[in-house]
């Protein structure tokens, strides 16, 4: 079931979710709007913030394509959710509120999922800013690349897909991953991109994945 607004279907859905990042997401909401491509809607998800989050994001609906959705605090992977069951893009795309898109990275997906309608998930092409080292997902005492793992701010899925797999677990860490797993599992087509164009920025203290690294030495 598609949600209509402005009886229109647009072709991605970009969830952000946001937690006291009034500080930061200008940046994020204006790469959005920097796009070439422009079918979108942009659904902020404000995960119970107490700052000034929604004074900077109320600068941008006059766009009607911004839609802003506040609850109390959920955590990433439930509020993620939010983002999934109000969209009604075609496929359903991710930006943390510290990140940043380059100014084709939606152009260049579209190109690729209207080639290869039968990807059901599309992931990759992340540009890092910052350690470029996390935790490993199997393994909480090792550190892997980011090049190995499934970042799922680069996720592009289909919204009816996301939503058959009842989209992210609320788990500590690692839903990106297991997402991605219980994709492949339920035997949709999974396929990586090599276009650098998702800017990660792992240069902030706060970073969800530098904060369990740190909770992991503790």
């Amino acid at each position: 079931m598609y949600i209509y607004h402005n009886n229109r279907i647009p072709f991605f859905s970009i969830i952000l979710t946001a937690y006291n990042r009034g500080h930061i997401i200008d940046r994020a909401i204006i790469s959005v709007l920097n796009q070439k491509e422009q079918d979108w809607e942009l659904l902020i998800v404000d995960d119970g913030s107490s700052d000034n989050t929604f004074n900077v994001c109320s600068k941008y609906f006059s766009d009607s394509r911004i839609r802003y959705l506040f609850h109390k605090n959920k955590g990433l992977p439930l509020s993620r959710n939010v983002g999934i069951l109000s969209s009604s893009g075609l496929y359903c795309t991710f930006l943390d509120s510290d990140d940043e898109y380059k100014d084709n990275h939606l152009e260049l997906r579209r190109n690729i999922l209207l080639q290869h309608p039968e990807v059901d998930l599309l992931y990759g092409g992340i540009e890092i800013i910052g350690d470029p080292y996390v935790v490993d997902f199997y393994d909480n005492s090792k550190q892997v690349h980011i090049d190995e793992c499934y970042v799922g701010g680069s996720f592009f899925v289909k919204r009816d897909v996301a939503v058959n797999l009842g989209g992210f677990r609320n788990i500590k860490y690692g839903d990106d991953a297991d997402f991605a797993m219980r994709t492949i599992e339920n035997g949709y087509c999974v396929a990586s991109v090599e276009y650098r164009t998702y800017i990660y920025h792992r240069d902030m203290n706060d970073s969800i994945s530098k904060l369990y690294a740190q909770s992991n030495q503790d």
